[in-house]
Order: structure tokens, then sequence, then C-alpha cells
């Protein structure tokens, strides 16, 4: 009598918006009791330290990054989140080993923030994926610093050396600019929760790419992503909020890139 009971719910639950967690979820950080991921492969503690240089001297929980805090029932669904109060420029992080599948995989979570309001007019950084910078063995997203509205970016480099090394025209920069996924008039906006998903495979091969979705619609793919990438998995995290003022929350790592109507069920 029971299983058919809970039969007849799941129509009902997933109707109200708690759809089934995809298959290989390998991490997962909801911030609702703590700031500690409640599901992990590998280390399940965030991590703060005053700048990423001095990543090796980071300690567990937010002690390093006095304007970051839990935030208990600011989250999308009325539990907990992350909240960024002023400009972060601490490192704040999750290790990436074992916790990541760096050959394939899709990266999930939640924003809330006006950009144009709310950051600091420089390049700001919600999530990143590295052991070194932005440009070399990295998965990010960013606002740009100016424009009304702050464009959206996805970047995803392999070795720094590798991929400038493409470049054969005279602007320097189109070897970066020519790899971005770039949404002009992205949706964020205050009190209003937006889902971002990032799916990466291949990479470090001739096949490697990656694509972008926000609020489960696709943004577009790199599909130009040919280098090698150098990871030192015991060095790589999860870097959060770098230059970041909002809201973060329910941060999700699978082992596999999801399919598209995977991601719309992780965006409701």
């Amino acid at each position: 009598m029971f299983q058919l009971l809970l039969l007849a719910c799941v129509p009902l639950l997933c109707s109200l918006g708690f759809a089934q967690t995809p298959k290989g979820l390998l991490f997962h950080a909801s911030f609702d009791k703590d700031a500690d991921a409640h599901r992990a492969k590998g280390d399940p503690r965030l991590y703060s330290s005053t700048s990423y240089k001095l990543q090796d001297q980071a300690t567990p929980g937010l002690g390093a990054a006095p304007h970051v805090k839990l935030a208990p029932g600011a989250g999308r669904r009325g539990s907990g989140a992350l909240r960024f109060t002023a400009k972060n420029e601490n490192a704040i992080f999750f290790r990436a080993a074992k916790n990541v599948n760096f050959q394939a995989g899709t990266l999930s979570f939640w924003l809330c923030l006006n950009p144009e309001k709310d950051l600091a007019p420089d390049y700001c950084d919600p999530f990143q994926l590295t052991d070194k910078a932005y440009n070399d063995s990295a998965i990010w997203v960013d606002f740009t610093k100016d424009g009304k509205p702050r464009q959206f970016r996805l970047g995803v480099f392999g070795v720094l050396k590798s991929w400038e090394a493409l470049n054969l025209g005279p602007n320097k920069e189109a070897a970066f600019e020519n790899r971005l996924v770039v949404v002009r008039k992205p949706p964020f906006a205050a009190e209003q929760w937006t889902h971002i998903a990032i799916t990466h495979e291949g990479l470090g091969t001739p096949q490697g790419k990656a694509a972008l979705f926000v609020n489960g619609a696709l943004m577009g793919n790199s599909t130009t992503l040919t280098e090698p990438f150098d990871w030192d998995t015991k060095k790589t995290t999860l870097r959060l909020g770098i230059n970041y003022v909002g809201l973060f929350d329910d941060l999700m790592v699978f082992n596999r890139p999801l399919s598209a109507t995977e991601i719309q069920g992780l965006a409701r």
C-alpha cells in the first residue's frame, strides 16, 4: 500500500517542481544548514583564504571571507544560500579532486542579483574551475565589467601557451574572444533566481566542447577546444564568487554532460 501511495505522489511532486535529480551526481552543496557539501565523492568542506595566491593556507569555513555568510531562508526554495554582501576578493572554494570528472560533466548552480546595480565596475566570475588562472586550464562564467546590461559569458580554456598559439590573425584578443559563449541580454534581476548549467566533454582532446545553459535554454556551444588541459587535480578548486555580490545557491556537479531535457528539469 505504501509503495502504491508513493508512486501516486510522484507526478504531484514533479508538478510542484521537485523533479528527480539526474543520475551521475558527484557533489551537491545546498547551503541549507551549513557551508559544506552534504554530498561529495571527495572533500565536502568549503575553504576560505585571503587570496588564491595563498590557497595552500586556506582553512575550512568562511573565516577568511568577511563579506560572505550563510543566509538562512534566502535560498531559492526558502532554504539557505550563500550571501556575498560586498565585492568578494577573498578565496572561497571546494576542492575538486574526486568531486569533479575532468573528462566530462555538468556544473549547475543558481544566482540571484542585479548585475548593473550590485556589482562593482570590474569583471566578476561567480564560478571558476581551475588550478591556475581563468585563462589556463579553466572553466568559468563571468559578467563583463560594464555595459547595460552587462554581458554574461562562458569561458573554457586549456593550456595558455597552446590556445594562444592558435591565434593566426593580427588581433591578439581574437583567440580569447572567439572562444567565448556570450549572452548579450542575460535575464538576471533582483529577487529573481537564475539557473546556470555548463556541460563539457572531451576536454584535452581534439573533440573538446562545452555548452552554456541559462534557465534551461541553450545559449551557445564552444566547439574549438582542441588544446590540452593541464589539470593538477590535487590543486584544482571549485571557486565561488570572485568579485561577486549577490546570492549563490545549490552547486551541483555531475559526472556526465546532462541532456537538454535534464537541465530543463534542474532549472524548474
